[in-house]
């Protein structure tokens, strides 16, 4: 995966020591690269100094920016000393991506005139300029922090977590196979509205699906290694011969798509014609495509499949949706979340087996093979879902963990038990907010990140359950 880079900005004011701009281009790449990260920075000739104090200087940032358009995912705003705001609005007006605000910290010991910085002051003006601008921003604690520092570290890896978010978000090709699900309202979604937030939708008939997969010949190259593949993600042994052809013609033909459209993401009704036409069920498909890193959701669910995308954008793992499934005896604060078999393999705690869907066997046995049935690993998790309302994107971001405690042999499908704290009451304002029984997961405690992305960068109306 590519390497986060950040455009590297520093501002200064005449009066100011000169000295702490070359100290503070030096730090901020340390820090940088310490992090693991790719940085741009303009040459230091290029103005005095290397930094930006006045209009004029802002305008050479800006056209160096604009030069390097699409090179960079962010923008750090150093603030060595108490800058001038004139020329950094000048500079970065339109930078068009998340730009961190980082204000030095003075020193006891070093608060005389040719020492002190007062930086901690002049952040305020930076920022309060911006908001005067209605340019987007990101703060985080502590007010000033040395780029060397521990503080700055976490801050540096929050800030690329949400540049990949915005940068994943802010125009997204979604492939839709199939009609929604018949007997799912909830899973209703208005294309317009995702328009409107750089969400394009491409809509394909199922029954061209299931065309291209009849068409394909058990003895067809990529078929054929298409079918090593699965085997050897997860445990087939159990799938007859003709099933397991089947589920790896389907999952070249969802490739196909993939390729074909470009598609980011893409959502699938996953039954009844699958398992009534083909035989077979796409769980383990659409988890094998998530470990992948290509976002898929089940039953048509395109609004799991968006926030699938954010999580996995924050976390830089695999995402999956998941049922609000169960209470957990009298544990009130706990709940198993499940789905018949579309997790991804790298969130199970071994590798599942890939079985007859036991939902669809009950009156069609031979007819659902496909679900991988297995338990979720424990992890730290924030989990999300959204919805369109009014031209509108609503979303919800909140965070528990998965445990160690057991589910019973006989739980059919994938699950895993969440502890989340003050459940009771997440899960009625979830009612009462109109989501949806689905809830999307991701690996991390990613609230803070995924607020700041959707709220100050992307338009998204958040809506707080904690």
């Amino acid at each position: 995966m590519k390497k986060t880079t950040f455009a590297l900005y520093f501002g200064n004011r005449g009066f100011m020591p000169a000295e702490l701009l070359s100290s503070a281009r030096q730090e901020m790449i340390e820090a940088v690269e310490n992090a693991g990260y790719d940085y741009l920075i303009m040459d230091e000739k290029a103005t005095r100094y290397g930094a930006v104090e006045t209009r004029e200087e802002g305008r050479i940032y800006a056209k160096w920016l604009e030069e390097h358009r699409g090179e960079f995912d962010g923008v750090i705003l150093c603030m060595p000393i108490f800058i001038d705001e004139n020329g950094a609005i000048t500079a970065l007006e339109n930078a068009g991506v998340p730009i961190l605000m980082q204000a030095y910290p003075d020193e006891i010991g070093k608060m005389d005139f040719d020492h002190r910085r007062d930086a901690f002051c002049g952040k305020f003006s930076v920022t309060d300029v911006f908001e005067q601008y209605k340019k987007p921003y990101t703060v985080f604690p502590p007010h000033v922090v040395h780029p060397l520092s521990k503080e700055f570290a976490e801050n540096l890896r929050d800030f690329a977590a949400v540049c990949r978010v915005v940068k994943g978000m802010k125009k997204l090709n979604v492939g839709c196979i199939g009609a929604r699900t018949t007997a799912f309202k909830t899973v209703r979604f208005d294309e317009v509205t995702a328009q409107r937030y750089g969400i394009n939708i491409e809509s394909f008939d199922l029954s061209e699906l299931i065309f291209k997969v009849q068409n394909k010949n058990d003895d067809d190259e990529d078929v054929i290694i298409k079918r090593g593949i699965l085997e050897n993600y997860t445990n087939c042994s159990c799938v007859p011969e003709e099933n397991m052809n089947t589920l790896a013609k389907t999952s070249v033909v969802l490739d196909e798509y993939i390729k074909e459209y470009h598609l980011d993401a893409l959502t699938l009704r996953c039954w009844n014609e699958m398992d009534d036409i083909l035989h077979i069920t796409t769980c383990v498909l659409l988890g094998e495509l998530n470990d992948r890193g290509i976002i898929a959701s089940c039953e048509l669910d395109l609004c799991s499949a968006l926030t699938m995308k954010a999580l996995s954008l924050a976390s830089d793992e695999a995402s999956t949706c998941l049922d609000w499934h169960n209470n957990y005896g009298e544990e009130e604060n706990k709940v198993i979340l499940f789905h018949c078999g579309p997790v991804p393999q790298s969130l199970m705690t071994c590798k599942g087996n890939v079985i007859d869907h036991k939902m669809i066997a009950k009156t069609a046995p031979g007819h659902g093979w496909g679900a991988n049935e297995g338990r979720i690993r424990p992890f730290d998790m924030t989990f999300s879902n959204c919805k369109m309302e009014d031209g509108k994107i609503y979303i919800y971001f909140s965070e528990g963990r998965f445990t160690d405690d057991v589910i019973e042999d006989g739980y059919f499908g994938c699950g895993g038990v969440a502890e989340i704290s003050n459940l009771e009451s997440k899960l009625n304002k979830l009612a009462r907010n109109g989501f949806k029984h689905h809830t999307t997961v991701g690996v991390g405690h990613m609230k803070k990140v995924l607020e700041e992305a959707f709220k100050y960068y992307l338009g998204y109306e958040i809506v707080n359950i904690d």
